[in-house]
């Protein structure tokens, strides 16, 4: 039987390029994303032609009863999970901490950090072998923002990553014998959308200059990072951390 994975922000970047591997890989998937409808069925259909299992789902993982509805589809559609990552995430317009908002950082941590704690408990509840689940992994999506700081662009966005960074290990203790995993990817400059948001779809081009290997990443890089993390291959490993950011 396939495993099941719920990736959420699926429907582009990081997210698209970790769902179509994982589908080569053998996973049944539930997409999830919230604004961009067009590029995530786009991404279904593509899925489903190339014969691959997988259902798509709007939901705004911030919204408690939103996740749990997710979760309900997920158990009608298939009565099982065995994987999450935690993809979703925004960033806001470059900035100034003195410059920034409290409803801005509401905003950041809301769906960065809340969003990917609700995804984990309800994964958890299906997964722990304690609630009579077969056990998991979890990958969160970091980002080398918590350990640089983001100074003068979204030091908010860097704040929310930390707190991720902080779960994971958390959640690693807490579920070591409950057979699930908690692992984390942590970007660095990696050619996606994100940078538009931001108000500079050239940073990665601006900044690589500064990373070791002189160049910037790719959303598959990324997403061969995640799928190893959920797979067998690195059953001994939870609590860790993997650095995509070409040395930077």
């Amino acid at each position: 039987m396939a495993k099941v994975l719920l990736i959420t922000g699926a429907s582009r970047g990081i997210g698209a390029e970790t769902a179509r591997l994982a589908a080569a890989r053998g996973y049944s998937l539930c997409l999830n994303y919230l604004h961009s409808e067009q590029a995530a069925n786009e991404l279904l259909e593509s899925l489903l032609a190339g014969g691959h299992e997988a259902i798509l789902f709007q939901a705004d993982v911030s919204d408690e009863a939103e996740v749990e509805a997710m979760y309900r589809a997920i158990d009608d559609e298939f009565g099982r999970l065995d994987g999450l990552v935690n993809n979703a995430g925004i960033l806001e317009q470059h900035s100034d901490l003195v410059d920034m908002t409290a409803e801005r950082w509401r905003r950041i941590l809301d769906i960065n950090v809340v969003g990917s704690f609700l995804c984990a408990r309800e994964a958890i509840k299906r997964m722990s072998t304690r609630s009579g689940g077969k056990g998991g992994s979890i990958v969160n999506v970091s980002s080398r923002a918590a350990d640089l700081g983001g100074p003068h662009e979204y030091v908010d966005y860097a704040a929310a990553k930390g707190a991720i960074d902080s779960m994971t290990i958390g959640l690693a203790k807490e579920l070591g014998d409950q057979g699930i995993r908690v692992n984390g990817v942590k970007p660095g400059l990696i050619y996606t959308d994100i940078h538009a948001a931001g108000g500079e779809a050239g940073r990665v081009d601006r900044l690589k200059s500064g990373v070791p290997m002189q160049r910037g990443g790719y959303p598959a890089e990324v997403a061969e990072a995640i799928l190893w993390l959920l797979s067998e291959a690195s059953g001994y490993t939870t609590g860790g951390f993997i650095d995509v950011s070409g040395g930077r």
